[in-house]
């Protein structure tokens, strides 16, 4: 680790440290949004439907690979930040090379299962007989590139765990800056529609995915991608996926909820599912500020942890403090002008208020989603594994019998709150999880550090 990395871990102030951290992580997110919109909309300038859907019905294939990235990439990370803290720098190479190697691996494992199964994938995504032949294109293209877009989230995550959060936010911006320039190229150019917009994600993806491995390799002190340096010991194995299967589980889950909530919302009409869908992108934005805040510090907190335990404290402390006060001016700014943000997607009066009612009740929940992640956030960098995988299928879990009950006494207006109520249940059970840990938090830190 340089010298300037391991000044914003040990000695600068923790506003200042969370900043070096978080902010970058934070516009990397938020470019995320615009990423997926810009895929869209250039996808939309065709004025083929089908097309556009097929884009949507290949939304939860794209967050498996992702998915399975995060979960090699959050567990090998929290884990090098952790042996950071210790000093334990050989082992370092050994999990990031781990890390690499075993994405790789990963991705081909999805080709060799998903390409005899491709039709049957196509159909179970929900491909209409007009839709089909273009979902399958996407789903071809993303198959076979699978083992570079699992790489991209793999290492994005070990690049940010040594302290380098600079240069993962730059991989981030050049991964979002060539996927919509190939876009335009593909559309425009060449005419390849589907497989041009799917092509353009997988290069994209390996452009950045090779400026981290350079930056892994000849540029970091301690991350190789070296070949020499891999294994796969227990230690190794224990570590990486008692945090990354929790942080996978979560992925599969969020992608699953968002699928209930819609089946429940087609009985009140096509608008309900609209408003949603409109009142969810809105909401997007600031949550994906608030994930990429608490997401961030989780390397600050996991090297705390293990070289200072009340810079964790104050580190903990200080983003709390800043996920309230973030999330208060969003939920200003979205009370205030909620019908023109909503009317930025329609005309339509009915829909401008269903969609303005679910925005502000669901930006109720923006403080509690903060919280909720970065006590997730907290679990991963300290390696309570248990903790991690519980609060990685509470909400899940909570949310669909809270549906049918909510949907049972309030109708429309319940199954809008009850996504709310679930993030309630989560921020509860996490608070108690991390009172309860509190003591072992500080005996596992001191056990540690003698």
């Amino acid at each position: 680790m340089d010298a300037k990395n391991l000044y914003y871990f040990e000695k600068a102030p923790v506003s200042k440290a969370v900043a070096h951290f978080a902010v970058p992580m934070m516009i990397g997110t938020s470019l995320s949004v615009i990423y997926s919109i810009m895929n869209a909309y250039f996808l939309g300038t065709l004025h083929n439907t089908a097309m556009l859907t097929a884009l949507s019905l290949t939304l939860p294939l794209f967050a498996i690979i992702m998915a399975l990235g995060n979960l090699i990439g959050m567990g090998s990370g929290t884990f090098i930040s952790r042996l950071l803290g210790e000093k334990k720098y050989d082992d370092v190479k050994h999990v990031s090379s781990f890390a690499f190697y075993s994405s790789l691996v990963l991705g081909l494992i999805v080709i060799a299962l998903g390409l005899p199964w491709i039709d049957s994938i196509v159909y179970g995504l929900g491909a209409t007989p007009d839709s089909f032949g273009f979902t399958k294109d996407y789903v071809m293209v993303m198959v076979i590139g699978s083992p570079i877009v699992v790489l991209f989230f793999t290492l994005e995550n070990i690049v940010r765990s040594e302290g380098s959060a600079i240069t993962s936010m730059i991989g981030m911006i050049l991964s979002v800056a060539v996927n919509v320039i190939l876009d335009a190229l593909v559309i425009f150019v060449f005419h390849w529609d589907v497989i041009g917009v799917a092509s353009a994600t997988v290069i994209s993806n390996l452009v950045a995915s090779a400026f981290y491995a350079f930056h892994m390799g000849y540029k970091s002190q301690f991350l190789t991608v070296s070949v020499k340096w891999f294994k796969a010991t227990k230690d190794i194995l224990s570590n990486v996926l008692k945090i990354g299967v929790p942080v996978f589980i979560m992925s599969i889950f969020l992608g699953a909820m968002s699928l209930i909530l819609n089946i429940f919302l087609v009985e009140y009409g096509d608008q309900a599912v609209a408003a949603y869908g409109i009142s969810s992108r809105l909401l997007q934005f600031p949550e994906f500020i608030l994930m990429g805040l608490c997401e961030g510090v989780v390397p600050l907190i996991a090297f705390s942890f293990t070289a200072n335990k009340l810079r964790m404290k104050d580190t903990i402390g200080f983003t709390i403090k800043t996920i309230v006060a973030l999330a208060f001016a969003f939920g200003i700014i979205v009370y205030l002008i909620s019908d023109h943000l909503i009317a930025l997607f329609t005309n339509d009066p009915k829909l401008i208020e269903m969609g303005s009612y679910i925005l502000h009740v669901t930006f109720l929940s923006l403080f509690i989603t903060g919280i909720t992640t970065l006590f997730t956030g907290v679990f991963q960098a300290t390696a309570q594994g248990t903790a991690a995988f519980i609060m990685s299928i509470i909400q899940g879990v909570v949310l669909i019998p809270v549906l049918f009950i909510a949907k049972q006494i309030f109708g429309f207006h319940g199954v809008v709150w009850s996504l709310v109520i679930a993030d309630a249940v989560a921020f509860l059970v996490g608070a108690i999880m991390l009172y309860i840990l509190r003591n072992k938090l500080q005996t596992d830190v001191d056990s540690l550090v003698q």
